[in-house]
Parts: structure tokens; sequence; C-alpha cells
């Protein structure tokens, strides 16, 4: 065998520590971890009991790294291995199919974030424990057989949109005060809202998710009536968020959230003339969940007081 061929061998068979801990990062997606983690300094915001504090602040510290960092890549690793059989077909350069992560790599990094998350929760109050022993859960259910949701668009996003924003919303809260009937409110409506941002996020795999037997909102319904699906979903939950504050008269949080919503019509008219479903998704991720996200923080902010 070539030396460079016995190197690469050798490389792939004993890869160095801070390479295996790369790996697993990456399995994690940071890309997905900002919305668990938003949403839980959101409910800690609505909360009304959180101040800048070292104590407080150090607190929200810990939360977010648990519903981001710790949660969301605990359920992102999950599902890159039970979408192992699928991925050696479809995507075989991805790590697990190509056998750049073993399946002794997989079970270690699960089993550490599980009883890190655990432990951080814990720490942060026997209810944020709750909450995350429900998200763990929740995980498995959506990615692994027998049940493996995700193969359903309603009840799939729905588990997503769920873990993702109501889940830590409610951790957040519950991290420094009882949880009150607004928060809950708005940890559902925003969910709510977030189950459309999920058909949208869709797009980028239609053709995978046919192949695949996923039938997710766009698979099942076809593009057009997705897209109307999702933001008649997404705009219906934050005009409800909007009604709640005009109820409670805070007129200023109302008008706030109002107006973003109203900003992200033109970013909506503008998915259906994109031709390519896949940059449709990428241009809405991009342009118009940023007022969506806003959003949530004003709500926070409202309910504050």
């Amino acid at each position: 065998m070539p030396e460079s061929t016995a190197s690469t061998a050798s490389s792939r068979a004993s890869p160095s520590p801070m390479l295996i801990l790369r790996r697993s990062v990456e399995l994690m997606k940071p890309v997905t971890w900002f919305a668990p983690s938003w949403a839980f300094l959101c409910g800690s915001i609505a909360s009304g009991a959180s101040q800048w504090t070292v104590t407080d602040v150090g607190r929200i510290a810990l939360g977010t790294l648990l519903a981001g960092p710790i949660l969301c890549g605990m359920a992102q690793v999950v599902n890159d291995y039970c979408d192992r059989d699928v991925d050696a077909i479809n995507e075989p350069q991805r790590l697990i199919p190509s056998g750049l992560v073993s399946t002794r790599q997989v079970f270690i990094t699960v089993g550490v974030l599980v009883v890190l998350g655990l432990g951080i929760a814990l720490f942060l109050g026997q209810y944020v424990a709750l909450m995350t022993a429900i998200g763990m859960v929740l995980a498995v259910i959506y990615s692994a057989g027998p049940i493996r949701a995700k193969r359903n668009g309603w009840i799939g996003n729905a588990i997503v949109a769920v873990s993702y924003e109501g889940l830590p919303w409610i951790a957040g809260h519950l991290a420094f005060a009882p949880l009150t009937f607004g928060s809950v409110l708005m940890a559902a409506l925003f969910s709510l809202g977030a189950h459309g941002i999920m058909t949208i996020n869709d797009f980028k795999s239609i053709e995978g998710d046919r192949i695949s037997g996923i039938r997710s909102i766009p698979v099942l319904y076809g593009e057009i009536a997705a897209a109307w699906t999702a933001f008649v979903t997404i705009n219906v939950a934050q005009i409800l968020v909007v009604m709640y504050f005009l109820h409670i008269r805070n007129w200023i949080i109302a008008s706030i959230i109002g107006a973003l919503v109203l900003m992200q019509i033109p970013t909506q008219w503008k998915f259906f003339t994109i031709a390519d479903p896949r940059k449709r998704a990428i241009f809405y991720n991009a342009s118009g969940i940023a007022m969506f996200v806003w959003g949530m923080m004003a709500a926070a902010i409202g309910l504050r007081g």
C-alpha cells in the first residue's frame, strides 16, 4: 500500500479527539440552535421575574445552552441516525452513512447531551426538567420508529414547532416564575406560527421527501397550496397575538407586532415568484422569519408589563 494511502486509512480509522468532537458538533447542526434558545430567552423575559443580576443572567445563559446546543443538538443527532438508511441512498456523503461517524459515537454523543440536559434542567427547576424530558421524548417520537412522526407533515411539523418554540418558552418562564395565561397563550400561538415556518422549510426537500415516503405538506398538497397553508398559519397566529394585546389594552405592543406582520406580506408574495422550491425556502428563511422572531420578543416584553 502506498504511504499516502496508508496514512489516509490510518487517519480515517483513528481520528483525533478534536476531529471526533468537531464531527459530533456538526451532527448537532448549530444552525438550528437559535430558535429554541431565543424562545427560552423570550419566556424568561415574559415571566416578569428575571432581572439584570449575575444570577439571573447566568440562569438565562444556562437555559439557552440547554434549549439550543444541548436539546436541539440531541434531536438533530437522533434524527440523522434514524435517517441513516435513507441518507445512504440519497446523501451517502453525510457523516453517518459515510462512516465518518460511528454508531458508537452517535450513542455517546446523545448520552452526553441527555445527561448534560437533565443536569442543567434540574438545576433550573423541576418544571424545567419536566419540559426537558417532554422535549427529549418528542425528539424520539419525531425521528424513530415505529411512530416516526416526521412521515406526516402535519404531525411532524407540530412536534418540531412545539419543541422549538412552545416548550422552550414555557421552560424559560418556569425557570423564574409560575406560568401565566398570557405566557402559555403566546407559547401556543408562536408554536402555531412555527408550524407554518416548518412547512416553508419543507420546500427544501420536496423531491427527497417524496422518494423517502415522507408526506410533508408540500408533497401532500403541492407547492402552491402548501405555501398558502403556511402563510395563512403564520399570519393568523400573529394576528391572534395582536388581538390578545389589544384585548389587554397594550396598544404599543399590539401596534409593533401588527406592523411586523404587515412587513412580512411583501416577502410572502415574493415567495410565489421564485421558481426553484429550495431557493424559495432559503429566501424566506433569510428575509421573512426575522420579523416573526422580533414579534416574539415584543410579545415577551409586552407580557412583562
